[in-house]
């Protein structure tokens, strides 16, 4: 039932995200300001959605992107009303990836008088990107990337450092940096093999460029699901995202900070932080409401939990 009630919401799931009142907007009216490469709206109670918004030019990351994504994120960090983010991109693909003509002054005329500065202003550079991608990891809310056509180079850095990927069954994805001549060096290299598990098939994708459909993304963990239309997936990610905010907020920011920090600790490290954690956080109301709701056999979705 809640499937069939997103899908007949979807034409006008875009309402204008603030950290404060909410008002509706279309999809197709452009970037949220100050944005401009950003289309930022709140379908749902609780629920942003941020849309790569550059269509005509496939959504490709110009200078512009890499700060915006930053800003947008810090805010959506500090947002109570906000419990979970789902991030796609308009018109015909996800992302093209990086905008070489927009970006190339940057990265291939560094500023610096000599070799040492140069390479001093590049690592700033680079470290700047590098954090675009990351402000989605660090995000305490979960976030659901939501790909459909192509997933292409800096796109796969973003959707890597998301916390749930979903696809339709036309998209692919590239890690295209090898055929412009440098390697990957905001993400996917560090991320994917994490993601996929196979360090044979990460290699192989790296290093030859070639492109992976969607059968094979699900079937080698780096979505986990795949759906025939973009329109079925945008109604599954609300529907999922829906799931996720009747939980207590408490628990699921826990329960992401904790997972991320697992994956980059060894497990003594991670149960000592979880120990850590916990002895504070359990201390909260939303373990008694939820324990409530289970004796009386209610759902999540009935229970109220207080913003975090």
């Amino acid at each position: 039932m809640l499937s069939v009630l997103l899908r007949s919401a979807l034409p006008k799931y875009c309402r204008l995200w603030r950290p404060g009142p909410v008002r509706t907007m279309s999809s197709s009216d452009g970037p949220t300001a100050p944005f401009t490469t950003l289309a930022v709206s709140r379908p749902a109670e609780s629920v942003t959605h941020v849309q790569l918004h550059r269509p005509a030019k496939r959504n490709a990351m110009n200078k512009a992107f890499w700060s915006e994504m930053v800003e947008c994120f810090q805010q959506i960090s500090d947002d109570q009303a906000c419990r979970v983010v789902v991030i796609s991109g308009a018109g015909t693909m996800f992302t093209a990836g990086i905008d070489l003509m927009d970006m190339a002054a940057d990265i291939v005329q560094p500023e610096g008088d000599d070799t040492a500065r140069i390479a001093w202003n590049l690592r700033k550079l680079i470290r700047r990107y590098q954090e675009t991608f990351s402000v989605l990891e660090k995000c305490p809310k979960p976030v659901v990337a939501a790909v459909h056509g192509a997933c292409i180079g800096g796109g796969v850095d973003l959707i890597t450092a998301c916390d749930i990927r979903l696809c339709t069954q036309d998209a692919w994805f590239q890690v295209k940096e090898v055929d412009i001549g440098l390697a990957a060096d905001v993400g996917t290299l560090q991320r994917l093999p994490k993601v996929i598990g196979s360090r044979s098939l990460v290699n192989e994708l790296a290093l030859t460029a070639r492109k992976m459909y969607a059968d094979e993304a699900k079937s080698s963990g780096l979505v986990s699901r795949v759906f025939p239309d973009q329109e079925a997936m945008m109604a599954g990610a609300l529907e999922m995202a829906a799931e996720i905010v009747a939980r207590s907020p408490v628990a699921v920011q826990g329960t992401k900070i904790n997972l991320i920090y697992s994956r980059d600790h060894g497990v003594t490290e991670g149960l000592d932080y979880m120990a850590t954690w916990n002895m504070s956080m359990l201390q909260t109301q939303d373990v008694m409401k939820s324990a409530q709701a289970a004796m009386e056999k209610k759902s999540p979705k009935e229970t109220l939990f207080s913003k975090l």
